[in-house]
């Protein structure tokens, strides 16, 4: 059998560069064990790739999601939507109105003046210094 050349296979993948890209991946991917699906014929990987697009034995379309996949850093996960919280009926708006309006007056914080946070510091013990260290 002849071997496979550019010109056989750029009718199955029109871009040149995109043909290197698909090829390059089949011919790692034979090199890491997957199943070929054309008569090796003492090939190398490479030819053995490019005989298979040729051939149309994988499909271009597929060699490529697989090669996009491959570079992915990155997959997004579909993770389900959290579910949303019952909506009010008209009659309880606006009791929770008034009530959310109520809280903004009694919120108090706890403040610490610059001579309780220094007597705090002073009665911290320090740490026994060990030679493990």
């Amino acid at each position: 059998m002849a071997r496979v050349t550019v010109e056989d296979c750029i009718d199955k993948v029109e871009n040149r560069f995109e043909l290197v890209l698909l090829a390059g991946h089949r011919a790692r991917q034979i090199s890491q064990g997957a199943q070929i699906t054309v008569d090796r014929d003492n090939d190398k990987n490479p030819v053995v790739a490019l005989r298979e697009i040729a051939d149309e034995t994988l499909a271009p379309g597929d060699l490529k999601e697989d090669l996009i996949h491959s570079l992915q850093k990155h997959v997004e996960v579909d993770e389900p939507e959290a579910v949303d919280a019952p909506e009010l009926t008209d009659a309880s708006a606006p009791a929770v109105a008034a009530e959310a309006e109520g809280d903004d007056d009694n919120i108090a914080f706890d403040r610490m003046t610059e001579e309780d946070l220094l007597a705090g510091i002073e009665g911290l013990v320090a740490p026994e210094k060990s030679d493990d260290f």
